[in-house]
């Protein structure tokens, strides 16, 4: 016997009809299966992670930018100690200022960066006004004294922006000069075969006060401010060595020196010093910190960042 004609024809009902049937339900409450958002079985990451991979990029390039930022003032310190020591702004007529402008094309410095560099020698702003020196002295934490040197055209603006720099590095403006010692620091190029040693008798004997080795392996002479010239002169000519640099610094003393050791004072110190070269100006900081507990990298890392 053949199923009544109502029973053939009720699976054809679709469920939408169903949904609307206000006898059984509100239709609002109900959603179709066709409104619902389908699921992925895709297997890539989720879109929410990106942030981690850009932020990984954005270090990647700051740390770039820094070492950069670093190797341009180190081209640009070279140009300026060779138009000094060499006593012409003319690479024609002074041959190591030659090279050291050829070294800073090579690593593609902007021309009116080696202009700059080359007027701050002759002790010139980029505009050609006259730079006048300001000293500023600090106690950066942790307890460490600081004195930095600078050379500008706007004297106001330099010890404004270098105060607020070391404030909200937690550090006070302090009178620190009486833990320091100026001397004469003589730089010798490296040369094969000669080193603290052979250089230690005669630098004695020629009125040297001590005679040290820096981190590229160059013999480091201190003296008498005002025997700086004269001596360092006398000395590399007996020698048959050149000069690679020529200054006056401050000197800590050996009984106010401070040891660095925490790690995080130290990562705080190297964020101060980043932030201290993007500062015009600066020409050189002196401290009277001395590794403590810290690692030898994190030391290393932290001379580096402060030798602006």
């Amino acid at each position: 016997m053949s199923p009544p004609f109502h029973r053939l024809i009720t699976p054809a009902l679709s469920l939408e009809s169903f949904a609307q049937c206000t006898c059984r339900r509100n239709p609002r409450s109900f959603r179709a299966p066709h409104h619902e958002q389908a699921r992925s079985f895709s297997s890539t990451p989720a879109t929410w992670s990106g942030h981690s991979k850009w932020a990984t990029i954005k270090h990647d390039k700051g740390k770039n930018d820094a070492a950069k930022s670093k190797q341009r003032t180190i081209l640009q310190k070279d140009i300026s100690i060779a138009v000094r020591l060499g006593g012409s702004p003319d690479p024609k007529m002074n041959s190591r200022l030659a090279l050291a402008i050829a070294t800073a094309k090579k690593n593609a410095m902007p021309k009116a960066n080696i202009e700059a560099a080359i007027a701050r020698g002759q002790g010139l702003s980029a505009s050609g006004a006259a730079l006048e020196n300001l000293t500023v002295e600090a106690i950066l934490p942790p307890s460490i004294a600081a004195i930095f040197e600078c050379q500008t055209d706007n004297k106001l603006r330099t010890l404004s922006d270098l105060r607020l720099l070391v404030k909200n590095a937690g550090g006070t403006a302090s009178t620190v000069g009486f833990m320091f010692e100026k001397k004469g620091r003589i730089v010798l190029q490296k040369k094969e075969g000669v080193g603290v040693d052979e250089v230690l008798e005669p630098a004695l004997e020629a009125g040297v006060l001590d005679v040290l080795e820096d981190e590229q392996g160059r013999v480091v002479l201190l003296t008498e401010p005002a025997e700086m010239k004269s001596v360092g002169e006398a000395l590399a000519k007996t020698l048959g060595l050149e000069i690679a640099e020529r200054d006056i610094i401050y000197d800590p003393n050996e009984d106010t020196k401070v040891a660095l050791d925490d790690p995080a004072a130290a990562e705080q110190l190297i964020d101060f010093f980043e932030r201290l070269q993007q500062l015009p100006g600066i020409s050189a900081a002196y401290l009277n910190w001395t590794k403590g507990a810290i690692d030898d990298a994190l030391w290393a890392e932290l001379q580096s960042k402060a030798d602006v």
